[in-house]
């Protein structure tokens, strides 16, 4: 199936040209776009949805019941103006330290994302998932990686097409050499097989216990930026996508290149999904669809790669 992705601008030397995710363009046919040179020809999956509603039109009249005369009106400003003068010299200390203290107190970031059940947050989520993911340098070309065993790593098919070996860029910084197990184009979910150190493998979760509105987290190396996490909620969890053989979980949380074949997780840290397609507009980057192939049919199939191998 030809690949879909534009060219992007090179990275640092070693990163790779970041691959995937696959574009559903939505509002518009998908044109096919030439592949790269390295790389089979693949098709797109396509996948259209209904044009945007018309804006409400806007009144800038009055209501009809409003009284034809403002001129009692105009009395209230005035009068209101005159009492917060009056106001302000009575209290004027105390209503000034108010007023500055909220206009040059320190900046202050707002709160992670939580369970409102659980205390569980993005920041705990992302620190039990970030040292089993991996980015993926297949050729010229980089993605992302989570690794589920002591010796497997589950990608995306779209990321190593095309090569039978591969390298890994672990958490830790090491470099280690993959080999390519095999790919399920339908589900676009391979497996590398690589001596993966003590990497520890990421927690599994279930994609079946998903609901629409869990926070969850995308990990990967977008642009070859590794290690980077972004943060949303589950938007669908059976949402119809493109080619793809079953449902796909749809979410909000920021996919960009690079990131396909890396995880979606929930706040416990668990793998609920493997990050691999993004509706666009018009060939543009991410506009917050994405979509995830299951944890629970993704594992499937790597197990089904790994005992076929």
């Amino acid at each position: 199936m030809p690949h879909p992705d534009s060219p992007a601008p090179v990275p640092p030397a070693g990163l790779g040209r970041p691959a995937g995710p696959r574009h559903f363009v939505l509002g518009a046919p998908a044109a096919p776009r030439p592949a790269p040179d390295d790389v089979p020809a693949r098709r797109s999956p396509t996948a259209s949805a209904p044009s945007a509603p018309a804006a409400p039109a806007v009144t800038t009249g009055p209501p009809p019941d409003r009284p034809a005369s403002n001129a009692p009106r105009r009395q209230r400003p005035l009068l209101a103006l005159a009492t917060a003068l009056a106001l302000g010299a009575l209290f004027g200390s105390a209503t000034t330290g108010v007023v500055t203290g909220l206009a040059v107190g320190p900046d202050e970031a707002p709160p992670p994302a939580a369970d409102q059940g659980t205390g569980l947050t993005t920041t705990s989520a992302a620190q039990r998932v970030l040292p089993s993911v991996v980015q993926v340098r297949a050729g010229s070309r980089g993605g992302s990686g989570v690794v589920v065993d002591d010796s497997h790593v589950v990608t995306n098919g779209h990321v190593v097409v095309g090569s039978t070996s591969v390298e890994l860029m672990l958490d830790d910084g090491r470099t280690v050499a993959g080999r390519v197990l095999g790919a399920d184009e339908r589900n676009d979910i391979a497996v590398v097989e690589a001596d993966l150190g003590p990497t520890p493998a990421a927690a599994l979760g279930s994609s079946a216990a998903l609901r629409i509105g869990d926070p969850v987290i995308a990990v990967g190396s977008p642009l070859g930026l590794t290690g980077s996490v972004t943060a949303g909620v589950v938007s669908a969890v059976d949402r119809s996508a493109g080619g793809f053989p079953g449902p796909m979980v749809q979410t909000d949380a920021s996919i960009n290149q690079g990131n396909s074949g890396g995880p979606l997780v929930d706040l416990r840290g668990r793998v609920v999904g493997i990050n691999t397609a993004i509706a666009t507009m018009g060939g543009s980057g991410s506009i917050g669809i994405g979509f995830a192939v299951p944890i629970d049919r993704a594992a499937d199939v790597a197990d089904r790669i790994i005992r076929g191998s």
